[in-house]
């Protein structure tokens, strides 16, 4: 291994409903991939093996975990106390954090030897302002209790901001950008000088734009009365808000926004509804976004649905004249590639970045094994 080289590493990225499992090389480049679309389970030990097998041994392993908590605000190498710091904020995101935790429990046992790095969708937020930062709630919520904004998908940003920088021709201090990711979670970024200034998911990945089966921003006494008028449990409202919302609850049907375009084209009134609401939340939010910035260099859309789904793209920059974007947009002729979208001649560039979760824990991770 040469001075600048650190070997394989094996990135691990966790979700609600799946996990990718991918090696890379020095280079950057996958040598191999395992996706499941089940949550990590009894079976994560098998998944790891198939693939190890099929590689060279790993010389760390970076794993993805959503919330760091009020403690761990940067990307750290695991140890006992981190990880027991781990399992204490494991409620704060119950969909995400303890399947990954799972995983990471896993694969420690598996490869013991080698180094494992915690790579944390809080920390590109970790700078945010107080203004954006802080709710408007008792002292004792936000020093006691950490009751804060934290923001999320930060890992999404990391990528998407160095590859959009680099299409622009720019260096990412130099931008203020607003930065959409919409997948099976939904979020807003406002980027100003290459720093997170302002997001739309808060305490927990619940809050903000309208997701796939979680319902974003829902008035809060809205949920109080239902506790209170109709005697639902805490737990009952956290299991709807969590999975029987956002797209599946407005359309009945799919929580996918491919089904859900073509259901709107023959006539399905729900699935029409589903994208309205769907669609103007994100323009909502990238407005609100916008307001923290100076200027607006470009929209970036990454996410499944932000690269995926032209039709969304669409119509959420067709109305979105205020901020001086325009629709009109193209299909990327490469959709694995970053892309300039936008017509020619518009004020505003409108980027698509493909979903680089993965490839930004594997640069994370060998940031760390660097060291300073």
């Amino acid at each position: 291994m040469s001075a600048g080289n650190i070997g394989p590493v094996l990135v691990a990225a966790a979700g609600s409903s799946s996990l990718r499992l991918t090696v890379f090389g020095d280079d950057g480049k996958a040598l191999a991939e395992d996706h499941s679309a089940s949550a990590p389970g009894e079976d994560v030990s098998g998944s790891l093996r198939q693939l190890l097998a099929q590689t060279p041994s790993p010389a760390a392993v970076g794993h993805r975990i959503v919330h760091g908590g009020p403690g761990l605000r940067r990307h750290v190498l695991v140890d006992d106390e981190v990880r027991a710091a781990l399992g204490n904020v494991a409620d704060l995101a119950p969909l995400h954090v303890p399947p990954a935790l799972t995983v990471l429990d896993t694969a420690r046992n598996l490869l013991p030897d080698v180094p494992h790095a915690v790579c944390f969708d809080t920390v590109f937020h970790a700078g945010l302002p107080a203004a954006a930062r802080e709710y408007a709630v008792p002292a004792t919520w936000r020093e006691e209790y950490g009751v804060r904004r934290y923001g999320f998908h930060g890992l999404s940003y990391a990528w998407a901001l160095g590859r959009a920088a680099e299409l622009l021709g720019q260096r990412p201090q130099q931008l203020h950008l607003v930065i959409a990711h919409l997948g099976g979670g939904c979020s807003a970024c406002a980027v100003r000088n290459g720093t997170s200034v302002d997001t739309t998911m808060g305490f927990t990945p619940l809050e903000g734009l309208v997701m796939s089966h979680r319902s974003g921003s829902v008035d809060p006494g809205a949920l109080t009365w239902l506790q209170t008028r109709h005697r639902l449990s805490a737990e009952d409202i956290e299991d709807v808000l969590n999975h029987h919302c956002g797209l599946l609850g407005l359309s009945g049907t799919s929580d996918d926004t491919r089904d859900l375009v073509r259901s709107r084209a023959a006539g399905d009134e729900r699935a029409a509804l589903a994208l309205d609401v769907f669609t103007h939340h994100c323009r909502r939010g990238i407005a609100a976004m916008a307001a923290s910035l100076d200027r607006l260099d470009a929209l970036v859309f990454t996410g499944e649905i932000g690269e995926d789904q032209p039709e969304v793209r669409e119509e959420v920059c067709t109305r979105l004249t205020a901020l001086g974007l325009t629709g009109g947009l193209r299909t990327p002729d490469d959709a694995s590639r970053p892309a300039i979208v936008s017509g020619r001649g518009a004020v505003i560039p409108i980027v698509v970045v493909p979903t680089g979760e993965a490839q930004q824990i594997d640069h994370e991770t060998r940031t760390l094994l660097r060291g300073p």
